[in-house]
């Protein structure tokens, strides 16, 4: 177990989590580079560059084919799909299965800040060498959020700092800096938690919102905003005594999920509009049929197998294998949160105390008490409120120190992630690891976001 101590965030810190990401992607990129140089990929469909189905195309002439040829080398498995798309739209079913905030930023970048590049290296490197710079830029953002978020729930910059070093040099490092939207998505997701805990609802939204339009688990990222409703409300009912208040957030935080909800439910109706409508009976797609007509989750099984224990096959054993480190150390900080405090885990942290309850940017959030409520309050408020004004006015520091004010109570920081702060981290954990253990395909376990909750926590549990 690391020793934790008082939160002081050092601005060095920072700065080497900067140039560790830096470096971990320079590095990443010069291994692709060499070994797309001296070995095939076992994925050949990357060099076929078909004529989009919508348009015909002439011809390009390429004045550095070479660089051209170095830079689509790296376009296989995924990267294939989301250069495709972002060139040619969504031609195919099973490409929904891809969605569409990457391949629209490899389109804008591609058709803006790269486009002179086009008469050099062709159309589609250009595509590619965007999706490059997307996503290695991305992570290095996410980096530097992950850090900055863990000295808010973690109470140490020493761990913190830790966990920002494994998350630059994760397993899975390959799928962030080659043209995947994992990147994107670990810095839309993360940012957007950060945002949220530090007050900012209306950004936090947004990048929540983003992120489910990148990856569609970026949906589950609502269940942060709902696990912070349901302690706001119980305490307005019941340490307030305001049910006014309480109807307020239930409103006010439903309208956020529904926002996080928003574009992906948009990508499935525009799905449906453009496969489903204006076709006869007999040109009907299954799903199009069904009483809740989900694209996603029908590409899902149909294309890739995906399914509940469809994967357990012995065939599929090396897999599991590949996964299993990851999925162990996932089950083992399940357990350890579960078996070390087991009254917040069970209560989802109603039993948590009014302290640490008080002392969580996750669960309360002084600054979204609206002003106009503050007449509900009791002439002589009760000691927990008066605590909660107590901390309110030490958060009207600057807001960049926000995640630089030491605790008043040490045994609070020696928690670590074993406090309800990092409750919700371990929940969204278990759900991804038993999700993609016994729904999807093992393996991803190693890239989905379930890495993103376990770099959190893993600098204190190793």
């Amino acid at each position: 177990m690391a020793s934790a101590k008082t939160t002081f965030p050092p601005k060095p810190h920072q700065t080497l989590v900067l140039r560790l990401a830096i470096l971990s992607r320079l590095l990443l990129l010069a291994l692709i580079l060499l070994w797309r140089t001296f070995l095939s990929p076992y994925d050949t469909s990357g060099p076929l560059d078909l004529n989009c189905l919508t348009q015909d195309q002439d011809p390009e002439y390429i004045l550095f084919p070479l660089v051209a040829s170095a830079i689509e080398n790296g376009v296989v498995w995924d990267s294939v799909y989301f250069v495709r798309i972002s060139h040619c739209g969504y031609e195919y079913e099973q490409s929904y299965a891809f969605l569409p905030l990457l391949p629209l930023l490899m389109f804008l970048l591609s058709r803006s800040v790269f486009a002179p590049l086009v008469s050099l290296v062709g159309s589609r490197a250009v595509l590619a060498l965007s999706g490059y710079v997307i996503n290695n830029v991305a992570f290095v953002l996410a980096a530097i959020y992950l850090y900055k978020l863990s000295v808010i729930i973690l109470k140490d910059a020493e761990a913190a700092f830790r966990a920002s070093i494994l998350f630059c040099f994760n397993p899975a490092s390959i799928f962030y800096s080659s043209i995947y939207s994992e990147s994107l998505y670990a810095l839309l997701s993360i940012g957007g938690i950060y945002h949220l805990v530090t007050d900012g609802n209306r950004i936090a939204v947004l990048w929540l919102a983003l992120s489910g339009c990148t990856r569609s688990n970026g949906v589950l990222n609502a269940g942060y905003v709902c696990f912070r409703t349901l302690h706001r409300a119980y305490d307005a009912v019941f340490i307030r005594k305001n049910a006014y208040l309480a109807l307020q957030i239930l409103v006010s935080e439903a309208l956020r999920c529904v926002s996080i909800f928003a574009p992906f439910i948009a990508f499935q109706a525009y799905g449906y509009y453009n496969i489903c409508l204006g076709r006869s009976l007999d040109e009907t797609r299954p799903w199009c049929k069904a009483r809740v007509p989900l694209l996603y989750n029908y590409i899902q099984s149909h294309y890739w197998g995906a399914g509940f224990l469809t994967y357990f096959q012995l065939k599929q054993l090396p897999n599991f294998l590949l996964a299993s480190p990851i999925l162990s150390l996932a089950l083992c900080s399940v357990v350890y949160y579960a078996q070390s405090r087991p009254e917040i885990f069970f209560s989802l942290g109603f039993q948590a105390s009014d302290k640490e309850k008080f002392s969580s940017p996750v669960l309360v959030s002084l600054e979204s008490i609206p002003r106009s409520n503050i007449a509900h309050f009791p002439e002589k408020p009760s000691p927990k409120i008066q605590e909660y004004h107590n901390l309110r006015h030490r958060k009207h520091t600057t807001r960049e120190d926000v995640n630089a004010l030491p605790l008043e109570n040490d045994s609070l920081a020696k928690l670590g992630y074993l406090s309800v702060s990092g409750l919700p981290f371990i929940l969204h954990l278990a759900f991804m690891a038993a999700t993609a253990f016994f729904v999807m395909h093992v393996q991803i376990n190693n890239n989905l976001s379930i890495g993103k909750e376990l770099n959190k926590i893993s600098a204190i549990t190793l």
